[in-house]
């Protein structure tokens, strides 16, 4: 198992510079890591650097909370694909899901899919750390019926990351046809393998080169 290739190697603090993008880009490159996530100003950029790799860029839309309209959504999908992303993921409006408007959040989800059709990947981002069981299961069932590539645990930037438990859960609810993407709090070969072993197909991490390194 190549878990390199499994690696999106992840930087999108808020204070990240250009150099550390490029650095990011370089590494990604020597590892050759699945492909770099990075906020959307830096997707122009880290394409450009990435250009003749197999190396993907993948951006966040609608990020870290989830809450700006679907519209918006779609817009930013556009704009990070037209400067280069191929992979964009995307986090649920959160509020939605726990007051059950499931339509809202299908064609939340759905905007952004066709927005993205035959150009990039979509991952949905249901971070898994504020919702029940059941809200977990309702959010990777309707990002399945609305045609997402992926379903992914966390942003990272809430209470806390992917935990295993999670991970079987969306695999279980998914099945085995769609992407599982465990991120957040990954530092470790062993905790990559975890999420491996629990059913996901990728991994979020800022810490790709200590993960295959070790």
């Amino acid at each position: 198992m190549n878990i390199a290739k499994m690696i999106d190697h992840t930087l999108l603090k808020p204070e990240t510079t250009k150099s550390q993008i490029i650095k990011l880009t370089e590494e990604a490159k020597k590892y050759d890591f699945a492909s770099v996530c990075v906020n959307p100003t830096w997707v122009k950029l880290a394409s450009e650097k990435l250009h003749g790799s197999e190396v993907k860029v993948c951006t966040v839309i609608g990020f870290p909370l989830g809450a700006n309209t679907t519209e918006t959504k779609v817009f930013e999908a556009k704009d990070a694909i037209k400067n280069g992303a191929q992979e964009v993921d995307m986090v649920i409006n959160i509020g939605e899901l726990k007051d059950k408007n499931d339509v809202y959040i299908e064609n939340d989800i759905k905007s952004v899919v066709e927005a993205a059709k035959g150009k990039a990947l979509v991952k949905v981002i249901i971070e898994t750390c504020l919702l029940t069981q059941e809200e977990k299961v309702r959010a990777c069932k309707i990002a399945k019926k609305a045609g997402a590539d992926f379903v992914k645990t966390s942003t990272g930037f809430s209470k806390y990351g992917a935990k295993v438990e999670d991970v079987k859960l969306m695999r279980e609810t998914v099945g085995k046809d769609m992407g599982v993407k465990a991120s957040g709090g990954i530092h470790t070969k062993q905790e990559a393998l975890d999420m491996i072993e629990a059913g996901a197909s990728r991994i979020g991490a800022s810490a790709g080169i200590t993960i295959v390194s070790e």
